[in-house]
């Protein structure tokens, strides 16, 4: 299966793994590399050497080509991001923010650079400064989707772009696939549906819940982390948008992340208030939300966790390997495909 989004990365099929936040680790990356899609590492939750080792440890596991992912907003992005550069990882994918300096240096050294975006008109501004792709996030996608459904989307991008579009929000398997394809995508990026594989990390206590929900079974809100996000919906997400912004607890929650990322934390806490509130406020919806997305990610937690998934929570009823997930995805847009072609002809 050949598009556009195969030949700029050098891989087999056009399906690339969301860059989750303790969720894309170096061996969920490399299973999906080595099953001839594109696996992007998450760096959120690493500091600059645990980004650098994470970046190593997926070349001793595969030898096909890898993405790395970081979001700028995020405390310590810039430094994590640096080091993206240094390692000269193939694909670059940024979101939350500016990145014509990352395109400017990864395409001194042949590497790729993919920016994530949510709306036509940061699209069209990453293309101006040199993106060579988009991942167009659209309103069924886990975390950070906004209004528009990929239904909309991804066609009113394809046509302002002459760059590819990976299609990301309500694609799980062969039929969305192919629906991207026809929109004008020439690739589908898939997070909730790898999330609920053998291989990914996630805790069992999530994957078998995630099985358990409906296509309506998720929540949408401004209240978790601040900008508009989508979660499994439980008691626990409920009861996080009904009291929106805690910033007692944002002030601990801060600490922690700043001990993870091995920042000194009033150095950090001092530099967000200096930032003005309105960053100020969403860095302490972050730093809330981030606490309770991986107490239900690495420990299972269903009384404090969180868990960002997409509306395709509905459609999974099993928990495949990668390599057969993607497999079965390719087949059944293949199917389609040549079912169309004769109903056609």
């Amino acid at each position: 299966m050949k598009t556009r989004i195969t030949e700029l990365f050098g891989i087999q099929y056009p399906i690339i793994l969301s860059g989750m936040s303790w969720i894309s680790v170096p061996k969920m990356v490399a299973a999906v590399s080595n099953a001839g899609g594109l696996g992007i590492l998450a760096t959120g939750p690493l500091d600059k050497e645990q980004t650098r080792q994470s970046i190593r440890e997926v070349r001793k596991l595969t030898d096909k080509p890898f993405g790395a992912n970081t979001s700028l907003m995020f405390p310590g992005a810039m430094e994590t991001a640096k080091v993206l550069i240094e390692e000269k990882v193939p694909v670059i994918n940024f979101a939350l923010g500016k990145g014509d300096w990352l395109v400017r240096e990864a395409h001194k050294y042949g590497g790729k650079v993919v920016a994530t975006v949510v709306k036509e008109h940061h699209a069209v501004r990453a293309q101006e400064y040199g993106v060579d792709a988009v991942i167009a996030t659209g309103y069924e996608a886990a975390a950070h989707g906004e209004a528009i459904s990929s239904m909309i989307l991804i066609p009113s991008l394809a046509e302002k772009l002459q760059i590819p579009i990976i299609a990301a929000g309500g694609f799980a398997d062969g039929k969305s696939l192919a629906a991207a394809l026809a929109l004008g995508a020439d690739g589908i990026a898939m997070g909730t549906r790898f999330m609920t594989t053998k291989e990914s990390p996630l805790h069992e206590n999530f994957k078998k819940l995630s099985l358990e929900k409906g296509v309506s079974d998720t929540l949408y809100s401004k209240r978790i982390d601040g900008i508009y996000c989508r979660v499994m919906e439980t008691e626990t997400a409920h009861k996080a948008v009904r009291r929106g912004l805690d910033l007692p607890a944002a002030f601990f929650n801060a600490q922690e992340i700043a001990n993870m990322l091995h920042l000194p934390f009033f150095k950090l806490f001092i530099g967000v208030l200096l930032s003005g509130w309105k960053n100020a406020r969403q860095l302490a919806y972050f730093a809330n939300a981030g606490k309770a997305f991986r107490l239900a990610t690495e420990n299972g937690d269903m009384v404090k966790g969180i868990l960002p998934v997409g509306q395709v929570t509905g459609l999974m009823h099993d928990i495949p390997t990668v390599s057969s997930l993607i497999e079965r995805t390719v087949k059944e847009a293949n199917d389609v495909r040549d079912r169309f072609t004769v109903q056609l002809s």
